[in-house]
């Protein structure tokens, strides 16, 4: 089944970043429009609203009065923050962030977009991030009120139980998988960095991590792999310049704390109202929408 395509509003004011993002964004299923480029992106987006599904930001380009008038306009849109991991929202509670240096990962953080903007139902007007409840709807147009038009058009099933087969691990060119995996060991340290001193920071890049663990069908065993690669070079790195390391141990919670958000993905994928599985799937103690993801055993995990 093919996937929807999505029309991305992109708003980065770096052309090298806009072009770095569009060259990962490639096939069918992603269009990139540069608004960046315009004299007015802002009044751009605002007048053809319509028209796109995502937005791409790039972190500190507007100022938060830009975004708290987009709100009462009733202009919320699933978004990927381009930029520093610093546990900051920029324009609503269901945007994704996305460091610069992973960009190997956009595609699949425009899907987390899309899917978290789905799941958690943003409001398109009435208070949308932190806004005023009570304040005037009335000049939100009826198909901008909640996610009527999003999820109408894609369907909450179309990305978020549903992930695009083309972009798993598995099925990427020997390159692109490489490069992938790459970015996502960035990701990681990232998270590992920020884990015990700066929380907020340290649950954006979670956030980051497991969303494209999730839409690239990641192995378990491979999160679990890229957890002790790392421990292992700051482990050497600790050891040479004569710092003790036993504190090193502690991060096992991270990797816990990753494998959590991760199953709860999982788990979510499951529509509530699956069929019964057939007995031979049954069995297995697995769930059909679970077979072949990479999603392990319970005997596998322990």
């Amino acid at each position: 089944m093919s996937q929807p395509a999505l029309t991305i509003a992109s708003l980065l004011a770096d052309p090298r970043l806009e072009k770095a993002c569009r060259s990962w964004l490639k096939g069918g299923r992603y269009q990139l429009e540069n608004l960046g480029s315009r004299p007015d992106p802002v009044a751009e987006l605002e007048q053809r609203r319509e028209a796109f599904d995502v937005v791409l930001l790039q972190q500190g380009i507007f100022a938060p009065e830009t975004y708290e008038a987009l709100r009462r306009q009733g202009l919320v849109l699933p978004a990927v923050v381009v930029g520093e991991v610093s546990g900051r929202v920029e324009y609503h509670e269901a945007e994704v962030h996305l460091p610069q240096d992973q960009l190997e990962q956009i595609a699949y953080s425009v899907d987390a977009a899309v899917s978290r903007f789905l799941r958690r139902g943003v409001p398109s007007g009435d208070g949308a991030a932190g806004g005023n409840p009570g304040g005037n709807a009335s000049a939100t147009p009826g198909p901008w009120r909640l996610p009527n038009r999003l999820s109408g058009r894609l369907g909450y099933l179309g990305v978020f139980y549903k992930r695009d087969p083309a972009l798993f691990l598995r099925n990427l060119p020997q390159a692109e998988r490489q490069e992938l995996l790459g970015s996502l060991e960035r990701s990681y340290r990232d998270l590992l960095i920020s884990y015990f001193k700066d929380p907020a920071a340290a649950n954006q890049a979670i956030e980051s991590f497991v969303h494209t663990a999730f839409f690239s069908d990641l192995p378990i065993n491979k999160v679990v792999e890229i957890h002790v690669d790392l421990i292992d070079v700051f482990w050497k790195q600790l050891k040479l310049e004569g710092h003790k390391h036993d504190f090193l141990q502690d991060y096992r919670l991270a990797l816990l704390d990753v494998l959590a958000h991760l199953c709860e993905m999982y788990r979510r994928s499951i529509p509530p109202d699956l069929p019964l599985a057939p007995a031979a799937v049954t069995a297995a103690g697995a769930s059909p929408e679970v077979v072949g993801t990479g999603l392990p055993s319970a005997e596998e995990v322990i």
